[in-house]
């Protein structure tokens, strides 16, 4: 996995990950061991993987195997160079690994959406409702976020402050009562697209160079009350966190599995054959406690579907764009990935393993979501998204 990385005095570059080490691009480089490849040191000095990712999924695909046999084949010289390009973990700071252009968030995970019809659009009258809104079930729904304010790992984050509804429906400005937390997988988009030209759905996983776990942070009181009439606002753009470590596309060849059936049958433009999923397992911790344990398989949307539908009316896609896929749920209690579900919009009270309770996010909580996948060389932990809430500011 490839992430940005400082130690000592030196600056943030470029590194990959293995294991309890991170190997420094940069010297392996600079000591020749990429030679041949059309990539120098420069690329992966840098404080942001953009530039690397630029060049190509054909560069890229062969700058990994060739750091794999590095890895793997004392012969090439690695072990001898130990000290100087292997780097404990423990000894490193861990920064953002990518220069955010554009984030759109997507709602591809079914369960989730329908758990929010049925708590927001309750049955009536004894007679049960659709939990998904009409068009659910014919594109994959999104809405455009704020890139400035996804942060790594390990930041800190601020309880937001905005507008809420009090008990008799007047507004009040206040630090939100119902932070939330939200499981998600982002797509870190590494090839450039031109405006007007969509992306064809057998095309769009060129694309994609690799996957984060992603944390879309929501105040849902203040976002109930100012969705309607244009969606998230201030109750999504305060903070999103993204794991340190970019998971390489080509890495999820083995965990692919059919995906979700689709009914109705979609659109040509986005129609696809063979398998269009993915065994990806998450988990989220609330402190010390499992709270959810859930899979990306429970998406209804591709990965390619999301990225032919954003682009079909010509939006074009950066080196750097990230897409999330929605809060990922999954049809049992233990597998839904937000608390506004877990405990039913704080009507059912989760217990913790240290005895306290929670209906959303207090000061202090720590929130922690893990990744696991099959990849041909093994399982593959994704590494982590944390974060530590703290109280308002204003």
């Amino acid at each position: 996995m490839y992430g940005i990385f400082s130690y000592d005095i030196a600056s943030p570059r470029v590194g990959y990950k293995h294991g309890d080490y991170i190997l420094d691009l940069e010297l392996v480089s600079l000591l020749g061991y990429l030679d041949g490849l059309h990539v120098g040191p420069t690329i992966f000095g840098q404080p942001f993987i953009n530039d690397f990712m630029a060049l190509g999924r054909a560069t890229c695909q062969a700058v990994t195997e060739r750091i794999r046999s590095l890895l793997t084949d004392n012969e090439k010289g690695v072990v001898i160079f130990h000290d100087q390009v292997l780097i404990l973990a423990s000894r490193a700071t861990l920064h953002m690994p990518v220069r955010v252009g554009d984030y759109t968030d997507f709602y591809a995970g079914i369960h989730h959406a329908e758990n929010v019809g049925r708590i927001f659009r309750p049955s009536r009258n004894g007679e049960p409702s659709d939990p998904l809104l009409p068009n659910y079930r014919h594109m994959p729904i999104a809405y455009h976020g704020r890139a400035s304010s996804i942060v790594v790992s390990g930041t800190p984050i601020r309880r937001p402050m905005g507008q809420g509804l009090n008990a008799d429906n007047t507004p009040e400005f206040r630090a939100s009562q119902s932070l939330d937390f939200e499981l998600e997988l982002g797509l870190v988009i590494g090839k450039s697209s031109r405006i007007g030209e969509p992306i064809p759905v057998g095309e769009a996983e060129e694309y994609i160079f690799g996957l984060v776990i992603f944390n879309d942070w929501s105040a849902r009181d203040i976002q109930r009350w100012e969705y309607q009439p244009l969606g998230p606002f201030l109750g999504k753009n305060f903070s999103s966190s993204i794991s340190a470590w970019v998971l390489p596309f080509d890495d999820l060849d083995a965990a692919r599995i059919e995906g979700m059936e689709q009914t109705p049958e979609p659109l040509p433009y986005l129609q696809q054959t063979g398998p269009t999923g993915f065994d990806i397992g998450l988990d989220v911790l609330l402190n010390d406690t499992v709270v959810s344990r859930s899979n990306a398989r429970f998406l209804y949307w591709s990965f390619a579907q999301m990225i032919a539908h954003h682009t079909s009316n010509g939006c074009n896609l950066n080196v750097g764009d990230i897409m999330a896929t929605g809060t990922i749920s999954g049809p049992e209690n233990q597998s839904l990935g937000s608390l506004l579900e877990l405990s039913w919009n704080g009507t059912r009270p989760l217990t913790l393993s240290d005895g306290s309770e929670r209906t959303f996010l207090q000061d202090g909580d720590t929130v922690t979501m893990r990744g696991r996948v099959k990849t041909n060389s093994g399982m593959v932990e994704l590494g982590e998204v944390s974060g530590s809430i703290k109280p308002e500011r204003f």
